[in-house]
């Protein structure tokens, strides 16, 4: 399909691909940081015990209200000792509680002032939505200088072939990456069995000049999933991880992590939050090499027309 002069018409894929590249370059001034970011930023000390851990994720979690607990009752809330809330503090760089807790209170008060005046209640349903918006708009202040992204996404596009690994409840998320992922990469492997198939997968795109796996771990985190991460990383994989934690195991094992937000307020977990972060890295590829882009996006359309793959809307 062309126009009057000749010229082949984009697609509506090929359209977008052109017209949302990225843009590289820091947040402005008034960009706000998310409260977890800043708390991220704030516990990102990797020698934290499994303990200091869970102390920073109870607090990551629940900042509105931890930050004006007693020493006393966030012991009691993460189940730890007070001895242990102390080493924590200084841990991560404060002299005790007392001043951890006043930083603390900083970003706690500065995210109630520019939040609503008033909470508006609704049912069940409508406050999973409220929580996958909380969400997004976390992802949204993090995403305000998106360069690691940009680098990553760069990385990803020049890895050939490209891993992606998700096991269990996070097979969806992979296949949706692997599947559009395919229409702009040359060699795209999904792994999304576990155990030895996934030790085979990883160790042949390693043989075949594979630098680096894309992997997913939604809730409940799969103790395979951090096997298979350990696996990549011996065998001289870089790994990207796509997590709703940015402390922990499976994130100290990754070369680089995007923690996203997950809904969990009705019966199985929601993903609106990891699903765009796939968009933006996806994004981030086709502008690594726009060329190779729109010539792989041309060539499908192509086929797509031949075959008759989608109806004509």
């Amino acid at each position: 399909m062309g126009d009057e002069g000749g010229a082949p018409v984009p697609s509506p894929q090929q359209a977008r691909a052109q017209a949302s590249a990225i843009t590289s370059g820091k947040a402005a001034p008034e960009t706000e940081v998310s409260p977890s970011s800043q708390l991220r930023t704030l516990f990102d000390r990797p020698r934290l015990s499994p303990g200091q851990r869970r102390i920073a994720q109870y607090l990551i979690e629940h900042i509105a209200e931890a930050a004006f607990l007693s020493i006393t009752d966030l012991a009691d809330r993460v189940g730890v000792s007070q001895p242990s809330v102390t080493r924590f503090a200084s841990a991560v760089g404060f002299s005790g509680y007392p001043a951890l807790r006043e930083k603390l209170q900083s970003i706690a008060l500065g995210t109630l002032a520019g939040g609503p005046a008033e909470e508006i209640r609704g049912n069940e349903l409508q406050a999973a939505v409220d929580a996958e918006i909380e969400n997004l708009e976390n992802l949204r202040r993090d995403l305000a200088d998106p360069n690691l992204v940009i680098d990553i996404g760069r990385q990803l596009s020049s890895s050939t072939p490209l891993t992606v690994l998700g096991l269990r409840i996070s097979v969806s998320l992979a296949e949706y990456f692997a599947y559009a992922a395919r229409r702009i990469h040359p060699d795209v492997r999904l792994v999304t069995r576990g155990g030895s198939v996934a030790y085979d997968a990883l160790l042949q795109s390693r043989e075949a000049g594979g630098t680096w796996v894309l992997a997913f771990s939604m809730p409940r985190h799969a103790q395979e999933t951090l096997t298979a991460v350990r696996v990549a990383r011996g065998a001289g994989l870089k790994v990207a991880l796509i997590t709703d934690l940015a402390l922990g195991p499976l994130a100290d094992e990754a070369d680089v992590a995007f923690a996203t937000g997950t809904g969990s307020r009705l019966v199985f977990d929601s993903y609106a939050a990891p699903g765009v972060m796939c968009s933006a890295l996806l994004q981030a590829m086709t502008d690594a090499d726009p060329e190779r882009t729109q010539a792989r996006l041309e060539e499908y359309e192509q086929v797509a027309d031949q075959h008759h793959f989608f109806l004509r809307d």
